[in-house]
């Protein structure tokens, strides 16, 4: 089992997290339930009603949670309860009230994107002086950058997952539907740790070429090609791997071509990642092999996003994107080949930046698995 996260580990999180919003010309964040407030506080309320509740960090004040005074309880056996000054209200009375005295009336705030639009609409009732910018856009590596803690999550997560996939290789395919081997992958999942499963995408044949298809009635068939990428949560922290494989052993040529095309992108885009490097630089080495191979017009995605607390998060590595990576970011490099109609395949590993270059954090082989 993990380290539990202490009381000093939000500290700091909600220290850093009040310095990087003075660092980007804001007063402060309001954050809303989700997966800022549980990378902050490690509090996730029971239910997320309609009803208030939110993290205020103001520049040279206290820490703050808002919550209703019957999930007072809740937030108080929160590790970072000692951090955080709890502030309640009750039914029936005016939860903006509560947040008036917490934020600078003159000041401007990033706001979680999953905020409810009518608790923002309320704030800007209550503080009308006060400006308001989307968290994302403002401080979007936030959770980015990972502690030695929240890589093991990882690596472990990680692991989990791969263990998964060796045990669906010896699954049945051939015969049977698509949800029937998605419901595979999520009893591997439980089994080897996630407390959560994200997401079982499996396209065979056809269904191949939409990168997210959902799983369907579709009966798999021998000489089809499947993709499988699947994931979640393991000790709070994500999974998310994809593998492609063929139903028998007798492959046609372009399958091979194929796969072997992804195969070489992937492994060209991992020894491209290094400390300094701009995330678009990882996108654009992925393509620029796949085009080459006559195959470009068919990778219709970006290479990668960030996971941690959620399976897709920010860093993301697509064109445009010009920060740079560094030490402790975790990101997919998951690039992949689309022929509408026909199949599709897709190789995917998370992987983070080490000072010396990039480690993997899925080590499953990437050759095109056999099944039956």
């Amino acid at each position: 089992m993990p380290r539990e996260f202490t009381t000093e580990d939000y500290r700091s999180r909600l220290e850093r997290a009040t310095a990087a919003a003075a660092g980007a010309g804001l007063s402060g964040l309001v954050v809303a339930p989700g997966p800022d407030l549980v990378y902050l506080t490690g509090y996730q309320p029971t239910a997320i009603t309609e009803r208030l509740t939110a993290l205020v960090l103001t520049a040279g004040r206290e820490p703050a949670l808002i919550v209703p005074t019957l999930e007072r309880p809740d937030a108080e056996k929160a590790a970072s309860a000692p951090a955080v000054r709890l502030v309640d209200w009750t039914d029936g009375q005016d939860p903006y009230a509560a947040a008036v005295p917490l934020i600078d009336r003159a000041g401007r705030y990033g706001i979680s994107d999953n905020a409810w639009a009518m608790h923002l609409l309320g704030l800007q009732a209550a503080l009308p002086a006060t400006g308001w910018t989307s968290l994302t856009e403002t401080l979007p590596m936030l959770r980015a950058v990972k502690d030695t803690d929240e890589l093991e999550r990882l690596a472990a997560a990680g692991g989990a997952a791969d263990a998964a996939y060796r045990g669906i290789l010896e699954v049945t395919f051939a015969g049977r539907r698509e949800t029937d081997v998605a419901a595979d992958l999520a009893a591997l999942l439980i089994k080897y740790g996630h407390s959560q499963v994200d997401f079982t995408v499996v396209g065979s044949g056809p269904n191949g070429a939409n990168p997210h298809h959902e799983a369907g009635d579709r009966v798999i068939e021998p000489g089809d090609t499947v993709v499988l990428d699947f994931g979640g949560l393991k000790d709070g922290y994500g999974s998310d791997t994809t593998r492609t494989v063929h139903v028998g052993a007798d492959v046609p040529d372009e399958v091979r071509r194929v796969h072997e095309v992804v195969r070489q992108a992937q492994q060209t885009a991992f020894e491209a990642v290094r400390p300094g490097i701009g995330c678009q630089e990882i996108d654009r080495v992925a393509r620029r092999v796949i085009t080459e191979a006559g195959y470009g017009e068919y990778f219709i995605h970006r290479t990668g996003h960030g996971i941690g607390i959620t399976t897709h998060e920010p860093p993301y590595l697509v064109e445009g994107e010009e920060r740079p990576l560094v030490p402790g970011m975790c990101f997919s490099i998951e690039p992949g080949v689309y022929l509408p109609g026909r199949f599709g395949v897709r190789i995917e590993d998370i992987v983070t930046v080490t000072e010396q270059g990039g480690r993997r954090f899925n080590n499953t082989p990437h050759e095109l698995g056999i099944v039956s």
